[in-house]
């Protein structure tokens, strides 16, 4: 008995050939489309570089250069030599005064943002074993009155530290420990090491979400898909069409971040390139995913750039743990932050740049990302039909 090919099999061949030919076409004419729109590249090109200077180089969590008065009641050596800790600390920038009441009208007047009291029998309470500074704090933003008190704390222990080596007896309390610290990822102490890696959840999500639904709902407003609707292309074409082009543009604002991480701003980067590439196309594809399904719903530029902020890029920004501490927020908060993409694609993205591949962590988030962007590319498709209801 010899083999004889089905006759279906050229038939099966020629429709593959057509579909990979239509979907072709319909890529390349997306990709003109998107350059020779500006708003899409003002979104996709030009905003995350805005983004990338902005975060690289202006936005910073360290406080630094804090104006400090520094009230020597009574100069001594002793107190001259903790007031000089604070004029050389690069986190002070200190005032020498010699009056409380001074010093008290610049805090009201917001001149400076703390005090640090040295009492005029500092040297003979330090000689006797139980030495005392006083630090007053201006507490408006309580975050930032923590950060300068728990400074001024570390430049005082300094001090007392220093005259423990010399030899003289430890304050009041303090013993004969030394406490030495460590910061385990962020060596430097640096807020850009945590903050470079989230600045790409942010792109990817400007460009994914908000980038395609913007342009899918101009196609609903114009009537420009309905052209497509009477041809032979199918509705899962479509869908792989306006991914597409969005997809790699996504990807190169990746690379684009991974550089000025890399190269501007000297962000380690301890984990896997291949493992950063796989959990961030998955992290595009729910982006992409999000994005047509919010066009195909709601068919209207304005209400869909709004449902896209809402739901993708400040959820992004507050709430996947960011900018913010999740620990911090209401049991409630923590818990509908699990139903957001962006709160997996951050906690891989610090962690491959600063802690490496810790598969405890990479695994259950990547499996969490990859479930979403099944759910969410098939729901896209779903809605994604050839009628005009």
């Amino acid at each position: 008995m010899t083999a004889t090919s089905s006759p279906r099999a050229p038939l099966r061949a020629s429709a593959a050939s057509a579909k990979l030919q239509r979907l072709a076409a319909l890529v390349r004419k997306e990709t003109y489309q998107l350059f020779r729109d500006p708003s899409a590249i003002a979104i996709g090109v030009v905003i995350p570089l805005l983004l990338i200077l902005l975060f690289g180089f202006a936005l910073s969590l360290d406080v630094k250069n804090v104006p400090v008065a520094v009230v020597l009641e009574r100069p001594s050596p002793e107190a001259t030599e903790l007031a000089a800790g604070f004029a050389l600390s690069p986190y002070f920038a200190s005032s020498e005064l010699t009056s409380m009441r001074r010093a008290e009208e610049l805090l009201l007047r917001q001149k400076v943002d703390g005090i640090i009291r040295i009492r005029s029998d500092f040297a003979r309470q330090l000689n006797a074993a139980s030495g005392e500074a006083q630090v007053l704090v201006y507490g408006v933003d309580a975050n930032r009155a923590r950060i300068i008190e728990a400074y001024a704390q570390g430049a005082l222990a300094q001090f007392l530290a220093r005259r423990s080596a010399e030899g003289y007896p430890p304050a009041e309390g303090g013993g004969a420990a030394v406490v030495q610290s460590r910061l385990w990822f962020n060596e430097a102490d640096d807020s850009h090491y945590f903050l470079v890696p989230g600045l790409i959840v942010l792109i990817m999500t400007l460009i994914g979400a908000f980038l395609t639904t913007l342009v899918m709902a101009r196609e609903w407003e114009r009537g420009t898909l309905e052209a497509l609707f009477v041809t032979p292309v199918r509705a899962g074409e479509i869908v792989l069409s306006k991914m597409a082009p969005y997809f790699v543009l996504g990807m190169l604002g990746l690379a684009l971040c991974m550089f000025a991480a890399k190269f501007l701003f000297g962000v380690p980067f301890r984990g896997s390139v291949s493992i950063l590439t796989a959990v961030s196309t998955l992290y595009l594809l729910v982006a992409l995913a999000i994005g047509l399904l919010i066009s195909s719903i709601t068919r209207n530029q304005f209400v869909a750039s709004m449902a896209t902020l809402i739901i993708t890029f400040l959820p992004a920004l507050f709430l996947s743990g960011f900018l913010f501490d999740l620990h911090s927020m209401p049991t409630a908060v923590r818990i509908l932050s699990y139903a957001l993409p962006a709160r997996y694609y951050v906690n891989l993205l610090q962690t491959l740049f600063l802690a490496g591949n810790i598969w405890s962590v990479i695994l259950p988030d990547t499996a969490a990302l990859a479930g979403m962007a099944v759910a969410l590319l098939s729901l896209a498709r779903a809605v994604t039909t050839k009628r005009l209801a």
